[in-house]
């Protein structure tokens, strides 16, 4: 199952990459991608969307469902 959320506050790919961390930290993440340039990103997994949110924005950026 793959989540995918509007993420926005990305400039660059060191954003791209804290992004991915956070994701890549849930439990039950399997992989994790983010794009600066659409806004998106997606975490692959049983990860509770909500959680997949929360880190996003624990990262310092903004984060809704897709």
């Amino acid at each position: 199952m793959a989540t995918e959320l509007t993420v926005t506050g990305m400039s660059c790919t060191d954003c791209e990459a804290s992004v991915v961390e956070a994701l890549e930290a849930l439990s039950g993440a399997e992989s994790a991608t983010a794009d600066h340039e659409t806004d998106t990103a997606t975490v692959s997994g049983e990860v509770d969307p909500l959680d997949a949110i929360v880190a996003v924005e624990d990262a310092g950026y903004e984060a809704d469902s897709a």
